[in-house]
């Protein structure tokens, strides 16, 4: 998948069939900062997120020609650029379908400005895809745990060799998790540092990114349980000794 160009860190794509809303929305990004286009129908927001011209992409789950889902589908199958779902409020199932699908982050309709601003700001932070993060200090870092090795400044992660593509929220979410391999990490923690939020109540979009790791790297390593769960707690990342190669988990929680 190809990543959003360093050139594109200030350019937004708005992709909603609400044109009086998606005016506003310009309007008011464009006074915090940001270059915004925006379009009104699923298949040239898919043309247009595919162009690489963007750092992020806000989309609407109800569009014409076809759904949102089906935007994010064809997008993800292709690109990783940070997207941004828009979607019913209240409709808990649209949520956990989008961050599914691949979605970094969702919010729904309506939503306050401040709230739209801060959850972009929070996703650009944490998707770092600019030639500065590539010729930074983690140019040449490596993080390895058993079968999975994450090459920091690349921004590449492999498991038993093999290139696993992840989103820029399951990057970070990997990375703290690996950091912290054979420790068990709060949710509240995981929130703040992954997300750039505070865990709230019925809020789920960390299980769904834990769970879609899981599915991408595989649910055990060896005998042991790859991303253990600690109910009512938060993550554990299985540590796992280098002398088995993966087979034994050193983890005996």
């Amino acid at each position: 998948m190809q990543a959003p160009s360093g050139r594109a860190s200030g350019r937004l794509l708005v992709v909603d069939d609400d044109v009086e809303l998606c005016e506003l929305m310009t309007q008011y990004l464009r006074r915090e900062g940001f270059d915004v286009e925006a379009v009104h129908d699923a298949q040239r927001g898919v043309e247009r997120a595919l162009s690489n011209d963007h750092a992020l992409v806000i989309l609407d789950v109800m569009l014409p020609s076809f759904n949102g889902f089906e935007a994010l589908r064809r997008i993800r199958a292709e690109s990783a650029v940070p997207v941004l779902m828009l979607t019913a409020r209240g409709d808990e199932v649209d949520r956990v379908v989008g961050l599914e699908i691949g979605a970094d982050d969702y919010l729904p309709k309506p939503c306050s400005h401040r709230e739209l601003v801060a959850r972009i700001h929070a996703i650009l932070r944490r998707s770092a895809l600019t030639a500065d993060a590539l010729s930074g200090p983690l140019k040449d870092s490596r993080l390895k745990v058993g079968d999975v090795e994450m090459d920091l400044g690349a921004r590449i992660v492999r498991r038993a060799s093999e290139r696993v593509e992840l989103t820029a929220v399951e990057f970070k979410l990997l990375e703290v998790l690996l950091h912290n391999a054979g420790s068990v990490v709060m949710r509240e923690d995981l929130c703040k540092e992954v997300l750039d939020r505070r865990l709230t109540p019925f809020d789920r979009s960390l299980d769904v990114h834990v769970s879609n790791l899981r599915k991408k790297l595989g649910h055990t390593i060896g005998q042991a349980e790859r991303i253990a769960t600690v109910r009512g707690v938060g993550y554990a990342y299985a540590a796992v000794s280098p002398m088995t190669d993966g087979r034994r988990a050193t983890d005996d929680r």
